[in-house]
């Protein structure tokens, strides 16, 4: 009897359990579209994708993450993301991944579904279909005859252009007669000693960069409710860290844009992983109000110290020259 009761008991919970994540994922509405089904080649238009759900439902959502390209040869530029309220319900929100695409090849293309995960299990997006059309060359109309040349004066500048050569060695034959008087007026005007400064020693960037991590951890920024400026100044950190490593404008691109930027660099999945996590949560938590748990703030902390530590450049040591023994 008692074997039976229980058998019962764990089916009702089975049953109530999978009831509440079949709710939770009824109250979160997802969606893809784009701005115009037919473009132009080379014309940019917008991929949005959404998740619409209650703001104190506790229901979350994540995204799908979008790689470089979609759809064989359509390509994504750039994206953003943001959140808006419903006027008619502030009860509702709508979370937005907005991705700027484009095409430089003609044809019919197939943006695929997209996945997003919720607490009742994955919701799907429809498929939708792109056509890149060419541009249309009109042949009925009649060739013209090539414009005849313009005459044009030889002025002063041109012959500045002509003879520019001669007119720089004859500046730099200055400035270096120039430059020689004053070094001898000086040395005979002052003869003191001359005191030179030993150089200060270069600190690598990625011990800089470490350093700075260091001290954001020991601040304890998300600890004290203030998430958001936690994963503002991480993403400063490692954006002057890939400016200096990569050479690339990382303070004026988008997450996107930097993963287009370090697409050809000697970084390794993993890393490139790494480094996607933690600028990712910190796009959600900036621009879409998402609250990263503690194991997620820790990781991205986490993340950003092993990407500099395994993205370092090797330290050349100086070179000494050893003079022969006579």
């Amino acid at each position: 009897m008692i074997k039976c009761f229980i058998k019962h008991l764990l089916l009702l919970t089975i049953l109530l359990t999978g009831f509440v994540y079949q709710s939770s994922a009824q109250n979160v509405e997802v969606d893809a579209r784009i701005d115009r089904k037919v473009i132009k080649i080379g014309e940019q238009i917008q991929l949005h994708l959404t998740a619409r759900m209650p703001v104190k439902d506790g229901a979350q959502v994540e995204f799908p993450t979008l790689a470089d390209s979609i759809a064989s040869k359509v390509l994504i530029v750039s994206g953003k993301a943001d959140t808006v309220v419903d006027k008619n319900n502030a009860g509702i929100e709508t979370i937005g991944h907005h991705y700027i695409i484009t095409s430089f090849d003609s044809g019919e293309y197939v943006i695929p579904s997209y996945a997003f995960r919720t607490a009742g299990g994955e919701l799907k997006t429809q498929p939708l279909k792109l056509i890149v059309a060419t541009v249309a060359v009109d042949t009925t109309k009649a060739a013209y005859d090539i414009k005849q040349p313009l005459v044009v004066q030889y002025t002063f500048l041109d012959w500045l252009a002509d003879h520019l050569a001669l007119v720089i060695g004859i500046e730099a034959a200055i400035i270096i007669g120039g430059v020689i008087f004053l070094i001898i007026y000086l040395r005979r005007k002052n003869k003191k000693e001359v005191v030179v400064e030993e150089p200060k020693p270069i600190v690598p960037i990625h011990v800089i960069a470490l350093q700075k991590l260091t001290e954001l951890r020991n601040r304890k920024l998300w600890q004290q409710e203030q998430t958001k400026q936690y994963h503002t100044e991480l993403t400063d950190i490692m954006r002057d860290y890939l400016e200096n490593r990569y050479v690339i404008k990382a303070h004026e691109q988008t997450s996107d844009e930097i993963f287009t930027s370090l697409r050809y660099m000697d970084i390794t999945d993993e890393n490139r992983n790494a480094l996607r996590q933690v600028l990712i949560l910190a796009d959600l938590v900036k621009f879409a109000k998402e609250k990263p748990t503690p194991q997620d703030n820790e990781q991205s902390m986490d993340n950003a110290v092993a990407f500099v530590n395994r993205t370092q450049q090797a330290i050349q040591p100086p070179i000494v020259k050893q003079e022969d023994n006579k």
